[in-house]
């Protein structure tokens, strides 16, 4: 399923008033029940992938966990130019499944090991004022989280100082704010580009892709060339 942002992928007590979920807009498609493999944040749009039984849910849950065994792509929109390419080693601790904040530190070891490498795609210069700077630096950056840690991409561009445009949570809200103003839309820009993994019963490699929507056209105008 490409996820459109802004559609949680289940019922979650966090937007009680939500009407809409991607679970069950698939099982109302499909005539049948079906079962998320991962989840996606609902600010995040692109590849979801669901199960169509229990059991390959599961292992696939537990592909996503470890990390290993598949491969993650993304592209997001981020605050400055970073480096041209990267690896983030940061460890994160454990998130709240409901709160979605870290729970309270009781020993070091509940720090897990998190891994994300990046890549700069292209460059932008936005005519916006920020503190000294009479424009503001974005970057498109590809990202590929080499561990499945919760919200470990937004968390770890926060660590490298390049947090994601429109991150409510984890970026900057003045700046979000006049992007937003800029493009005539609000959103979190971090899209799940590709998915790539062994099925889990026939072992045959899947490649699947969710390609970003016409939103993305509105940074055109702000790239500077090499």
């Amino acid at each position: 399923m490409a996820k459109p942002p802004g559609l949680l992928v289940h019922r979650t007590g966090l937007d009680a008033g939500e009407t809409r979920f991607a679970l069950q807009l698939l099982r109302d498609q499909l005539g049948r029940p079906v079962w998320p493999a991962h989840r996606l944040d609902k600010g995040t749009s692109g590849v979801l992938l669901f199960a169509l039984d229990a059991d390959v849910a599961r292992a696939l849950g537990g592909m996503f966990e470890a990390g290993g065994g598949l491969c993650k792509t993304y592209q997001a929109m981020v605050r400055g130019w970073t480096d041209p390419d990267g690896l983030i080693e940061h460890p994160l601790l454990r998130m709240s499944e409901d709160l979605q904040r870290p729970l309270p530190r009781r020993a070091p070891h509940q720090a897990q090991e998190a891994s994300t490498a990046y890549r700069m795609l292209h460059r932008y210069r936005l005519p916006l004022a920020q503190d000294r700077f009479e424009s503001t630096r974005c970057a498109l950056v590809e990202l590929s989280p080499l561990t499945g840690r919760r919200h470990q991409l937004r968390r770890h561009m926060k660590h490298i100082a390049h947090p994601i445009i429109g991150d409510a949570t984890h970026g900057k809200g003045p700046l979000n704010r006049a992007v937003a103003g800029l493009l005539g839309l609000q959103r979190l820009w971090l899209h799940a580009l590709r998915l790539e993994l062994t099925h889990p019963a026939t072992g045959q490699p899947l490649r699947i892709e969710a390609a970003p929507g016409d939103e993305w056209a509105l940074w055109g105008p702000f790239e500077v060339q090499a």
